[in-house]
């Protein structure tokens, strides 16, 4: 019993705690351009590719 009564508390703190992380997360926009990182992973651009040989 004692046990629960340390754990319970502890366990509303860290649910508080992920909730105030993911509201400053929204209020700092992490979220704003949810498409723009997947359009970025197909967009190829030569010049920044290493390795590429120009000559071939």
């Amino acid at each position: 019993m004692n046990g629960l009564a340390v754990l319970i508390p502890i366990a509303l703190l860290l649910g508080l705690a992920g909730l105030a992380a993911f509201f400053w997360s929204v209020k700092s926009g992490q979220f704003e351009d949810l498409d723009g990182a997947a359009m970025r992973v197909l967009i190829e651009e030569d010049e920044d590719r290493p390795g590429r040989d120009e000559d071939a």
